[in-house]
């Protein structure tokens, strides 16, 4: 079994900061790639950036330059730092986990975490 869990969201100004964090735990071999996404109501599931087990990162066109995904070595952990936030960074950030586990590979996510951004 592989639990995902984030945290870190809240709310911000405009122009404010935020870090976001993924925590993979359980039965967790290796992992292939970690992705964040954004939620919001009535609109498609959105990429916002990920994570290969290399470190190889990808960004959706309107947070690059201003968000970071980082992994820390040692730990199924990976962060979010976003910056110069805008209203339209707002909506519920969801982490997945693709990860080997034992002899299968699968995906697995968690409840998100809320970011809301309000002047």
């Amino acid at each position: 079994q592989v639990r995902v869990a984030e945290s870190g969201g809240g709310v911000v100004p405009p122009g404010g900061s935020l870090r976001l964090t993924c925590v993979g735990s359980g039965r967790i071999r290796s992992i292939n790639v970690v992705t964040w996404y954004r939620q919001v109501s009535g609109k498609e599931r959105e990429l916002v950036a990920s994570i290969t087990g290399d470190g190889r990162t990808n960004y959706r066109d309107s947070v690059r330059g201003r968000f970071t995904i980082s992994r820390e070595v040692g730990s199924y952990t990976v962060n979010l730092d976003m910056n110069a936030l805008k209203s339209e960074d707002t909506g519920l950030y969801l982490c997945t986990v693709d990860c080997t586990n034992g002899q299968s590979r699968r995906t697995y996510g968690g409840q998100g975490t809320q970011v809301t951004v309000l002047p």
